[in-house]
């Protein structure tokens, strides 16, 4: 009952998806991860600062979800994956990452905060290679993306256990790796 009631708010969930957009935005941007130094400075090993707010992130949409599931106001819908749609999907986002030191999260709040480079190379980019994805979609879906398909499995559902099981340990291990950064200074 709570799930329908939820899932008819289209309106309410689109209100509530940009606003946390726009704290995620505004986070990122005080963290310093829209600065193409700090971007750079994660690529070359020397800045920790993006791996701190992404494994963050992580570890709070871990919890959060998992938590909303346990309580009935969420249900989850993972999408089918496999190796062509991962290595098609990380080529791109590597080399588009690469190239001009963003990721798609913090192109927009680059852009937010007046990075031309941000606007002019990410959103041009992001344009282009989303048009070039829709027209070759066809022919990938048909091939290349159906190439070592695993389906919506997830670790809690490949080891048939509780996603507790599996969300507490990682979570551990996520706020350990988090507490030795901060403690070496990286």
């Amino acid at each position: 009952m709570k799930l329908i009631l939820l899932h008819k708010l289209k309106r309410v969930q689109l209100g509530l998806g940009l606003m946390l957009g726009i704290v995620f935005g505004f986070l990122l941007q005080k963290g310093g991860a829209t600065r193409y130094d700090v971007i750079i400075g994660q690529l070359l090993l020397k800045d920790f600062t993006v791996v701190k707010i992404m494994l963050s992130a992580v570890l709070t949409g871990m919890i959060g979800i998992h938590l909303l599931r346990s309580l009935g106001l969420v249900s989850l819908h993972p999408k089918p994956g496999s190796v062509g749609t991962s290595l098609v999907g990380g080529l791109l986002f590597g080399i588009g990452f690469g190239v001009l030191g963003y990721c798609p999260g913090t192109i927009a709040g680059a852009c937010a905060q007046g990075s031309l480079d941000a606007l002019c190379g990410g959103v041009v980019g992001i344009l282009i290679g989303a048009a070039l994805l829709a027209a070759l979609y066809p022919k990938l879906e048909a091939g290349l993306f159906r190439k070592g398909s695993f389906g919506e499995l997830t670790l809690p559902g490949l080891f048939k256990v509780n996603p507790w099981v599996v969300v507490l340990p990682v979570a551990g291990l996520i706020g350990g790796l988090l507490f030795w950064l901060e403690k070496a200074g990286l």
